[in-house]
């Protein structure tokens, strides 16, 4: 895959989207608000999907855009209805949405049910108007979910768990993460958060695969019947970014503890730290952007369930391997990552930078810092493509190369 592709799909946009005007009062709330005109600009595209993960398998498929286009000529509303086919999952239904009514508030659904295993629904919210202190308006963050991943996997604790025990399981989940933020200065946040996650561990999707339970015991992996955890975080952000969803330049750095504890209703007590530092740096007005991650983590305590330890693989971390590869009390990553902008192009009146981006994945899980080693660490070379459409979306596709073969990963929004 590469510019060819990039210019393939382009032209398949082209070819099949279209532009209408809907009267307002057909699109009624939340699709629509008082930053929309009357008629509404929609913008519709249909997509075919075409995907590949270490953990999914081929997916294949087609999904229909739906843009709503506000006063100002900005992408206030996405819906995207999607029908994929995996072997394993068998056939998979979906309706997305994200809505940005204002600067200060977004927020964004995903339904989802396969016909085997697999389902998802989800919602989120970022609001900096409904509540304040002092004065000064609180920013409150909000992910309530429920799913059931039959496609995940555990190979074992340590940088060098083997592949050969690669094993299957499907985690149901639900449960509730919450944060609210104060600024302390005009760069400075402290945000306060309370999460609850309840887990359930089953028989996976993917049959050609042991399930954990039949390699793994309760004594060398802990959580492995399920789990509960509560826990408490406090976290101190500084922030220059630019822009929050899209940022061209700036840095972004954030330290935070969190703790779980038995009292409170968590099955295990533990404590997670945790360090983030990045960097976005710009040349010719934005048409390059180096963007560089550091981040570290690290766990602490006795009979961690194996899903609330420090986790590395998949679409924001080691793209050249499938989620929850590596596993262990402690990570260290950096990534490295180039957005280089190829064309701007409008297409259906709907202005879109077609950017490709060269990364470099560098990360290892150790039992703690100290005693990480050179050879443990996993090197992720790959290529992203990326259609952004500003001030909101960003359509990508990852294509990261690990020492177990290429992985694919295609999603919505920066990996980081």
């Amino acid at each position: 895959m590469g510019l060819r592709t990039v210019l393939l799909f382009a032209a398949f946009l082209v070819l099949t989207g279209c532009t209408t005007m809907v009267p307002r009062e057909r699109l009624p709330y939340p699709l629509t608000d008082d930053s929309f005109g009357d008629p509404v600009k929609v913008v519709t595209i249909p997509l075919p999907v075409i995907a590949t993960s270490p953990n999914e398998g081929a997916i294949l498929g087609g999904l229909t855009a739906f843009l709503l286009h506000n006063t100002r000529d900005e992408v206030n509303t996405l819906i995207a209805p999607q029908v994929n086919y995996n072997q394993n999952f068998g056939t998979t239904f979906s309706l997305y949405g994200a809505f940005f009514p204002l600067p200060e508030r977004n927020w964004e659904f995903n339904l989802s049910k396969s016909t085997n295993v697999n389902e998802d629904y989800e919602v989120r919210l970022r609001d900096k108007t409904f509540l304040s202190l002092n004065g000064k308006p609180l920013e409150t963050n909000a992910f309530l979910y429920y799913f059931t991943d039959g496609s995940s996997r555990f190979y074992g604790f340590e940088s060098g768990s083997l592949q050969q025990d690669e094993t299957n399981y499907a985690n149901r989940e639900y449960g509730i993460t919450m944060g609210v933020g104060y600024d302390l200065t005009d760069h400075l946040q402290l945000v306060l958060g309370e999460r609850f996650r309840k887990v359930d561990i089953r028989p996976g999707a993917v049959s050609k695969v042991p399930y954990i339970r039949d390699r793994f015991t309760t004594a060398e992996v802990p959580g492995i019947n399920g789990f509960t955890a509560h826990a408490q975080k406090i976290a101190l952000i500084y922030n220059t970014l630019d822009d929050r969803t899209m940022p061209t330049g700036g840095l972004y750095a954030r330290a935070s503890i969190e703790g779980s504890a038995e009292l409170l209703g968590s099955d295990a007590g533990y404590r997670h730290y945790e360090v983030e530092l990045k960097g976005y740096f710009p040349l010719d007005t934005a048409r390059y952007i180096t963007v560089v991650r550091i981040a570290y983590n690290q766990t602490l305590g006795s009979e961690v369930p194996f899903l609330e330890r420090s986790i590395l693989g998949g679409e924001t971390t080691l793209r050249g391997y499938g989620r929850n590869r590596f596993v262990d009390s402690s990570y260290l990553l950096c990534n490295l990552e180039e957005r280089i902008r190829l064309f701007r192009w409008s297409v259906f009146d709907v202005n879109t930078d077609w950017e490709v981006a060269p990364f470099l994945d560098l990360g290892a899980v150790m039992d703690s810092l100290d005693r990480a080693e050179a050879k443990s660490f996993e090197f992720n070379p790959g290529i992203g493509f990326r259609a952004v459409v500003r001030p909101n979306i960003v359509g990508r596709v990852d294509i990261g190369f690990g020492n177990e073969g290429p992985a694919v990963f295609v999603g919505l929004g920066y990996p980081f």
